[in-house]
């Protein structure tokens, strides 16, 4: 029973851990089917972090917080829709700019709003009336029938207990499947990023879709950044995004820009993180691996998916091709 208990802790902490993942995979999984390169994922994270942690703190609720952090990033999606689709500038260019931008910009906001070295103040502080983080969600049951053996397990650790976002990026998997495949916005926009001068042909506007593709983008990645601070950590710190949008990327390459792809290999990132966070201070013999080395496994898989697999992966044809409207 001690095996299955640690069974069941190990994917209860993968299912945390790859949240905010799987919402920037999809994320990017809807700009990079338009055809537009989208590095930009880490900075979109971090800024929707800031932005939903101070606007929680602000107004004492979370919901405004998930507002503010979404609506930020959907604002450094049109940044670099403005530079990638109207300016056909160099979307990695744009990319790191936005991410350079958000690292500095959240924490210099940060120190200069808060006076607390880039933090915002913690979200649960009760001495002043504080209490803007989203709380897990206990199903009905789930104290009672904890003890149950098995059963209890799965059901009160495995599938009770988690914040709201995180079911929420799990029923977003079938959603955007459905939305990418099964819908004629899904089809215009798989073509946009195969062939826009067919689809421009067919009097259908190519900026337009890389536009909505990017709003949803921003989207999806704001509820990653959001999750990050106004539930995980109740505070947003300088950085917390710690790769998450690179770690993302390579999950979405991996998963052959598809959303179950994606998905299982965001899992996967996220059951080494767990595996990861539990074996801190194992031994092989008498050896005591570092900490360091078993915190660095989700970044050094990250490297390893991206160099072994971009090469292999068939992405969209017209990706990081900036499309000039040809003049009759």
């Amino acid at each position: 029973m001690e095996a299955f208990t640690n069974l069941i802790l190990i994917l209860d902490a993968t299912l945390r851990v790859a949240t905010p993942l799987i919402f920037a995979a999809l994320a990017g999984m809807f700009s990079e089917r338009s055809g537009i390169v989208n590095i930009a994922l880490e900075g979109k994270i971090l800024a929707s972090a800031f932005a939903g942690a101070a606007a929680a703190y602000v107004t004492n609720s979370p919901w405004m917080g998930l507002l503010a952090g979404v609506m930020v990033s959907v604002v450094f999606a049109m940044m670099h829709a403005f530079a990638t689709v109207t300016h056909n500038g160099d979307q990695v260019v744009s990319g790191m700019a936005i991410n350079i931008l958000a690292a500095g910009l959240t924490a210099a906001l940060g120190n200069y709003w808060f006076k607390q070295g880039g933090n915002t103040p913690n979200l649960v502080d009760s001495a002043n009336g504080i209490d803007a983080r989203f709380e897990p969600i206990t199903f009905p049951f789930a104290d009672a029938l904890a003890d149950v053996p098995i059963i209890g397990g799965i059901y009160s650790e495995l599938l009770s207990g988690h914040f709201l976002l995180v079911y929420v990026a799990l029923i977003m998997v079938p959603v955007c499947w459905f939305i990418l495949f099964k819908t004629r916005f899904g089809l215009r926009l798989r073509a946009v990023g195969e062939n826009p001068s067919a689809v421009d042909t067919a009097g259908i506007s190519v900026t337009a879709m890389r536009y909505s593709a990017l709003v949803i983008c921003g989207i999806l990645a704001g509820l990653a950044g959001v999750y990050l601070s106004v539930a995980v950590t109740a505070q947003f710190l300088p950085n917390m995004s710690a790769g998450k949008g690179y770690m993302a990327l390579a999950a979405l390459i991996f998963g052959k820009w598809h959303p179950r792809g994606a998905l299982l290999a965001c899992l996967m990132f996220g059951i080494l993180q767990a595996i990861a966070d539990r074996t801190q201070g194992a031994m092989i013999g008498s050896f005591t691996i570092p900490v360091q080395l078993i915190e660095a496994l989700p970044y050094i898989l990250t490297v390893v998916l991206l160099g072994g697999f971009i090469g292999t992966a068939i992405a969209p044809k017209a990706i990081g091709k900036p499309y000039v409207k040809e003049r009759s």
